[in-house]
C-alpha cells in the first residue's frame, strides 16, 4: 500500500518580534492574502493529496478555513513551544508508523515545489529522515557576553537549518516524546532526532526560502514571491 503523506504546520505562535497587531501568519503578503494562505498554497501545489494538520492557538480569532486548500485536514491546539504543537499534532493524527511526516514553518511562504519534492524524496528514502538546509556563506563570529566579537568560527560543515523537515511518523514521535520526558527544549525536529543518535540527511535548499521574523522580512518575502512568479511562467 502507498503510505500517506502528512504535513504539520505549527501556526500557534504570536510573532512578537514583528511588533504587529496580529500574529505574523495573518499579516497580508501579496494579493492581500495572509502569509498562512501563501504557505498552505505552496504545500498544496507540491502535495495535493497530503493530509494537513494545522496547529492553531485555542483563542485564535484571525483564522479562516477558506485559506486551507487541502481536502483532508484537521485543526489541533498549539502548545507553549513549537515542539508541543508538533507533538499535539502527532498525537491527534491517525498515521501509520512508516508514513512520512513533514513539518513546515508557517512563516516560510516562499518555499518552492522543487525543494518540497526533493525534501520528500530524501525523507522517504533515508531512515533517519531529512531536512532542507543551506550551507553557511557568511563569516561566523562568536560573541562574548558584552556582544564583542571574540573570535571567528570556521564555517566548514556548518549549515542553516530550514524547513520542511521530514521523518517517518514513529521516529519523529519517539524523538519528540523523548525530548519532552528529558525536559529538553528543541527548536527544530531534526535536533530531537539527532538526540536519539540518528543523523538526518541534509538536503541543500534554495536561499530564498525566507522565514518571516522581522517587519522588513514581509517586504522581502513579497519581492521573492514576485520574482519567483516572473521566473516561472507556469507558477511554482
Amino acid at each position: 500500500a502507498v503510505s500517506q503523506t502528512w504535513l504539520i504546520v505549527p501556526a500557534a505562535g504570536q510573532g512578537r518580534r514583528m511588533g504587529a497587531d496580529k500574529p505574523k501568519q495573518y499579516l497580508a503578503l501579496a494579493d492581500e492574502q495572509p502569509v498562512l494562505a501563501h504557505t498552505l498554497a505552496r504545500l498544496h501545489r507540491a502535495f495535493p493529496n497530503a493530509r494537513l494538520v494545522l496547529c492553531l492557538d485555542t483563542d485564535d480569532r484571525w483564522f479562516s478555513p477558506h485559506w486551507v486548500p487541502f481536502t483532508a485536514w484537521q485543526r489541533v491546539s498549539g502548545g507553549n513551544e513549537r515542539m508541543d504543537s508538533v507533538l499535539n499534532a502527532l498525537h491527534a493524527m491517525a498515521a501509520d508508523d512508516n508514513d512520512v511526516v513533514m513539518v513546515h514553518d508557517v512563516a516560510r511562504p516562499c518555499i518552492t515545489v522543487d525543494d518540497l519534492q526533493a525534501l520528500y524524496q530524501a525523507a522517504a528514502t533515508h531512515p533517519a529522515g531529512a531536512l532542507l538546509a543551506m550551507p553557511v556563506a557568511d563569516t561566523m563570529k562568536r560573541a562574548d557576553n558584552q556582544c564583542l566579537s571574540a573570535r571567528t568560527e570556521p564555517r566548514d560543515g556548518l549549515w542553516h537549518a530550514l524547513t520542511p523537515q521530514g521523518f517517518r511518523y514513529a521516529l519523529l514521535r519517539r524523538a519528540l516524546e523523548t525530548a519532552r520526558q528529558q525536559q529538553t527544549l528543541v527548536t527544530d525536529e531534526a535536533s530531537a532526532v539527532e538526540a536519539l543518535g540518528e543523523r538526518p540527511q541534509l538536503v541543500s535548499g534554495r536561499r530564498d526560502n525566507l522565514k518571516i521574523t522581522h517587519p522588513e522580512d514581509l517586504v522581502l518575502a513579497a519581492a521573492i514571491l514576485a520574482a519567483q512568479a516572473a521566473n516561472t511562467p507556469g507558477g511554482l
